[in-house]
């Protein structure tokens, strides 16, 4: 499997050497970005406006203003969101995205600009589950392709992993019984019991923690140092604190 993953990276890392550098876009004024819209509240579509909001999306737009360009977000499915990149759909990822090692064998990450964690959502009558140790025997319901995929399949002993393109289908599964609980990261669990009283409850505190980074093609090193640069600015000039007060209500 390792022999197959390598073989796989070396591919896409090939492919990525003949996409053009996104310093002509930027030349352009214009940035694509690429993002799972669909993982409040870091991203999604505001039912009113129609327009794509959240964290993610003001921090890459605040991000845009600093480096002099437009920012256009290209919605993609998370599993398939960093071949996307390689590929040359896009020219940076913004999707509440961990830094792992696996996935830096493939792309290059900026700076981390927010820290999380996985914790386990059940159903609010669910009293059996406090923790990852009590899941075995259990069905656990993830998104496909992310960090909490990843985490679950360390536990032992579960009765079933369930994978699901995108995560309100992980919580649905659990809110319908079809799985007795969920991994997925803190303050997309806390956002969705916030709007889902009734269908889930988060348990204790995270069991992991993780940092979230914005990811380029291993070529575009200069874009990775405008991102660097312009994330630093923000954090200096007080803007990222405020988009944090904005969407989590503490600094």
């Amino acid at each position: 499997m390792k022999r197959l993953l390598s073989a796989m990276v070396a591919v896409l890392l090939l492919a990525a050497a003949t996409v053009s550098s996104p310093v002509a876009v930027a030349a352009q004024q214009t940035l694509r970005v690429g993002s799972d819209v669909a993982y409040p509240p870091f991203e999604y579509v505001d039912e009113r406006s129609g327009e794509y909001a959240g964290f993610d999306m003001d921090l890459i737009r605040a991000l845009g203003e600093k480096m002099g360009v437009k920012i256009e977000i290209v919605n993609t499915a998370f599993d398939g969101i960093i071949p996307a990149l390689v590929m040359g759909e896009f020219d940076a990822i913004i999707s509440a995205m961990t830094i792992t090692a696996e996935r830096a064998e493939t792309v290059s990450f900026s700076d981390p600009y927010f820290t999380t964690g996985q914790v386990i959502a059940t159903r609010p009558d669910e009293t059996e589950i406090a923790g990852p140790d009590d899941l075995k025997g259990k069905v656990v319901a993830v998104q496909l392709g992310t960090t909490g995929q990843f985490e679950a399949e360390k536990i032992q002993g579960l009765k079933r992993l369930d994978t699901y393109q995108f995560v309100d289908q992980a919580f649905s599964a659990l809110a319908n019984r079809s799985a007795d609980a969920a991994v997925v990261d803190e303050l997309v669990s806390i956002e969705y019991m916030k709007q889902h009283p009734d269908a889930i409850r988060v348990v204790g505190e995270p069991f992991t923690t993780e940092d979230y980074g914005i990811a380029v093609r291993k070529s575009d090193t200069e874009l990775l140092e405008k991102i660097n640069r312009a994330l630093a600015q923000l954090r200096a000039d007080g803007t990222y604190d405020e988009l944090y007060q904005k969407w989590f209500g503490v600094n």
